[in-house]
């Protein structure tokens, strides 16, 4: 594979290091402590270490930003608007993402293009835009410099980092720099799940990485100009500045950091949402509700036609580091609206010791054992129906798991692309 791109030491305070973290093991397992002492209180995302610097990197630049309501300082006040009121700056344009700029849309959905009231500036809708599109907006805007900040939850079916993607390919294709103001990942550095294959890609997984990289977006970002950008149009990389995090440790969760929790999207209100998504997400592939319109999207998974023996089932597994809750809920949107569901709360009661998605694939297998499961069909898409397929690479879980296959033995399944993965990740690695 290509070697690691070098990248500017001015933001980066050096060069990208490997940590030599054990594969699968938890990036957590010094949370406690952090937690004991009050967390990582002088995290500094890298839009604080840009905005501390008067945003220096960006004077003198024609400046489009791709961001969302996470794109925040640690004042909770926004980096577009700091931005456009710091005098000596040139933002030419906004990008808004999948539920938007300012966060309104839901799930599948975005914001149309609009005029900014705080700022008057443009705001463009590149919810979907392959990198085509992308570069037309960028050219519209006038951008010779992309600045992309948002927060990431790490995992591939999370769609901000196909976003990111794209951007990075577009802004390569009109010459524009790619800036990533960098932030944690607030579900650590473990990497685990199945490889996306080329057969089964989509919006919700473009590219051959694993379910849960284990990255930031500014590492990503390096994987992605690394590896991937290579392969994509004239095969050229992107003129890529990382500006990283100051004070993070990937053995941090999001609750450890101090920083404030902007849900990135409508349904991921709190972090612990986020580490059992990187799992649970599986059961929007299913009959099964995955909480959306509750409280705890994520957390709460049912159905009407399950009963108290899912968690009885669930908890006899003594899975490391979870219990389940036999729980009753009703949706207020999305599947079963109106609707009691029996079923399970998801509760991390260690997260050094949690693995999100065996205890998914878990989940789903006890799910099977009920007459009503069915997975979700896509009536739209006659050759790959099954959307569980695209949110986990290919049709290998749901066929081992209809075949009767144990947990364990799908689990076992990825274990060689993992170790892979990793293998290669580790050239992009930014934090020690």
């Amino acid at each position: 594979m290509p070697s690691a791109p070098s990248r500017r030491s001015l933001f980066l305070g050096g060069t990208a290091a490997a940590l030599g973290t054990p594969l699968l093991a938890s990036s957590a397992a010094a949370a406690p402590a952090e937690a004991a002492r009050g967390g990582d209180r002088h995290v500094m995302p890298g839009a604080d270490v840009a905005a501390a610097a008067g945003w220096k990197l960006l004077r003198g630049r024609k400046v489009g930003v791709v961001s969302n309501p996470t794109g925040v300082l640690r004042d909770a006040s926004h980096v577009v608007d700091s931005m456009a009121a710091h005098g000596e700056l040139d933002i030419v344009g906004v990008f808004g993402p999948e539920h938007g700029f300012r966060g309104s849309a839901q799930a599948g959905g975005s914001e149309p293009e609009f005029k900014d009231p705080r700022t008057g500036l443009t705001v463009y809708d590149a919810y979907g835009a392959d990198a085509a599109k992308m570069a037309t907006l960028f050219r519209k805007a006038g951008a010779d410099t992309v600045v992309f900040d948002i927060q990431d939850v790490g995992v591939r079916f999370y769609t901000y980092i196909w976003t990111m993607f794209q951007a990075m390919v577009a802004a390569r294709d009109v010459g524009a720099s790619f800036v990533v103001l960098d932030r944690p990942n607030p579900i650590g550095r473990p990497a685990d799940g199945p490889l996306m294959t080329k057969e089964f890609t989509s919006g919700v997984g473009l590219k051959p990485i694993i379910q849960q990289h284990g990255l930031t977006v500014g590492e990503l970002a390096g994987y992605f100009n690394g590896e991937l950008l290579p392969q994509e149009g004239d095969g050229e990389k992107v003129d890529l500045e990382v500006v990283r995090v100051r004070g993070w440790r990937p053995s941090a969760l999001a609750q450890d950091t101090g920083l404030p929790w902007v849900p990135p999207s409508p349904n991921m209100p709190f972090p612990d949402t986020a580490t059992a998504y990187a799992g649970t997400g599986y059961f929007e592939g299913t009959n099964l509700s995955e909480g959306r319109g509750t409280t705890r999207p994520f957390e709460f998974i049912g159905a009407p036609y399950l009963d108290y023996h899912f968690s009885d089932r669930l908890n006899a597994r003594e899975l490391p580091g979870v219990r389940f809750r036999e729980g009753y809920f009703v949706p207020t949107f999305s599947k079963y609206q109106g609707k009691t569901c029996a079923g399970v709360q998801l509760i991390i009661t260690d997260p050094s010791r949690y693995r999100a998605v065996p205890t998914a694939v878990a989940m789903l297998a006890e799910a099977l054992k009920y007459d009503d499961f069915a997975w979700r069909k896509d009536d739209w898409d006659k050759k790959r129906p099954y959307w569980v397929d695209k949110l986990s690479g290919s049709p290998r879980l749901r066929e081992m798991l209809d075949e009767g296959e144990e947990a364990d033995a799908v689990t076992s399944a990825w274990t060689s692309e993992v170790r892979d993965f990793d293998r290669t990740r580790r050239r992009y690695f930014l934090y020690r």
